[in-house]
């Protein structure tokens, strides 16, 4: 059995005790042990090494920057607005 060796790989690819416990179906003290045997970081040291060294492209915030309405489009929202509110209401048909 090789879990020694699995465990290694999961490791160098940043999963914490647990998740690896999880995955290979042992108890995750068995991985701490391997973790110190390897003289391998804690989990979340070992984390935090890989977010600093590999950089992701992702910024803090993907919100597109929300544009502003002029002054004469949020006057003719706000026309279409009240004109789509004064229209009559059609009643509902019932398909049964």
């Amino acid at each position: 059995m090789k879990i020694r060796a699995d465990i290694a790989d999961l490791i160098r690819e940043g999963h914490t005790n647990t998740s690896i416990a999880h995955r290979l179906h042992c108890n995750s003290d068995t991985v701490a042990r391997a973790r110190q045997a390897l003289r391998l970081p804690p989990a979340d040291r070992l984390g935090r090494l890989y977010a600093e060294a590999v950089p992701t492209g992702r910024v803090l915030s993907d919100k597109p920057a929300r544009t502003r309405t002029s002054p004469a489009q949020a006057a003719a929202n706000r026309q279409a607005l009240l004109a789509a509110l004064q229209e009559p209401r059609k009643p509902m048909v019932d398909a049964a």
